[in-house]
């Protein structure tokens, strides 16, 4: 087949290290699939030409004519210009807000619409859209929002080689995550990892444990009721479900945090389910810094996207690490695989 449906990747920040790390990625998988990156084009041509890259394999693209894409192709999407001087301040602007959050939703249409397989993310700067006007808390609630779902119908989830976890809560004050603990945001984000876990590891049991919120999950109630009152129930009615009945995925707790995230380093549970994001993230970096994958799942179409930020530091060096975008496109390909149109 000469002709693929393409991997839609937007650039993220253009201050930061996201059009670096989007090429980078394009260029290594353009033989398996193209890709068509949305950004700012003449940034992204620049950046080639300075990289030393083949730019014989770009070309310039409407995202209304992405379906017939040759393999080894990288195409650009124009979605406006940054001026230089902005781009080189490595800092957070509304003008290159604006320009990240247009890539973004631009690229999510287009892979809502059915023209890309799906949607992998550049780094975005949330203190950069919010500069621009917009109310942004992450590219997981912009997505669902633009996918017509609430925020809590979709899960964060973090897949890595050693650890695939999953968000009761994503972006949210401390203070606010308690009451967000709801007996109907465990069992989403519980199936969605169960889903997750199926299709990553196809053909055996996998295994899923269910964190607590509080030290010890709880202590009987000593030091918090919400594993009482709320977690253990959720699993509970869980495990009636065909996906946990028939133990395609065997579920268990609530356990303590510390206990089973030191469970999962050893590899004697498959995904966990963390009820608030640095619960989960801490262990996902530790354990899989540059490996794991940021995947959105409940959406319409697959999401994936690195598991860093902006790095405007690096952007400054031209130290970009471009394994986390790799690892991304990577599973985004793995996850879609049978549908290159």
């Amino acid at each position: 087949m000469n002709h693929a449906l393409p991997i839609v990747i937007s650039a993220g920040d253009p201050a930061g290290v996201g059009p670096s790390v989007s090429l980078s990625a394009a260029y290594a998988f353009k033989d398996r699939a193209p890709s068509a990156i949305f950004g700012d084009l003449a940034q992204l041509r620049a950046e080639a030409q300075a990289r030393g890259l083949d730019t014989s394999c770009l070309i310039e693209r409407d995202e209304r004519s992405l379906g017939d894409l040759p393999r080894g192709a990288v195409a650009l999407v124009d979605t406006g210009r940054v001026a230089p001087r902005l781009i080189e301040r490595r800092a957070p602007t509304p003008e290159a807000g604006q320009a990240q959050l247009d890539a973004l939703e631009r690229a999510a249409r287009c892979v809502r619409a059915g023209s890309a397989r799906a949607l992998v993310t550049g780094p975005t700067s949330k203190a950069a859209i919010s500069s621009a006007g917009h109310a942004f808390i992450g590219q997981t609630e912009f997505l669902a929002r633009l996918d017509g779902r609430a925020d809590d119908a979709v899960t964060m989830l973090f897949l890595g080689p050693r650890l695939c976890v999953a968000l009761v809560t994503t972006h949210l004050a401390i203070a606010d995550v308690p009451a967000a603990i709801t007996a109907p945001r465990v069992m989403r984000s519980v199936r969605h990892l169960g889903a997750a876990l199926t299709q990553l590891f196809p053909g055996r049991t996998r295994s899923l444990v269910v964190a607590g919120l509080n030290p010890h999950a709880g202590e009987a109630g000593l030091f918090g009721r919400e594993e009482l009152e709320v977690i253990a129930p959720a699993v509970a009615a869980l495990r009636a479900e065909p996906l946990f009945a028939d133990d395609s995925v065997r579920l268990s707790g609530p356990l303590p945090a510390e206990s089973v995230f030191r469970a999962a380093e050893r590899g004697e549970i498959d995904g966990v389910v963390a009820m608030f994001h640095d619960q989960a993230t801490i262990a996902s970096k530790l354990l899989d810094w540059g490996a794991a994958v940021n995947t959105t799942w409940g959406l319409s179409f697959l999401r994936t996207s690195v598991d860093h930020g902006v790095a405007y530091d690096a952007a400054r060096t031209g130290t970009a690490d471009a394994d986390g975008m790799k690892a991304a496109v990577a599973l985004a390909l793995r996850l879609t695989a049978g549908r290159d149109g």
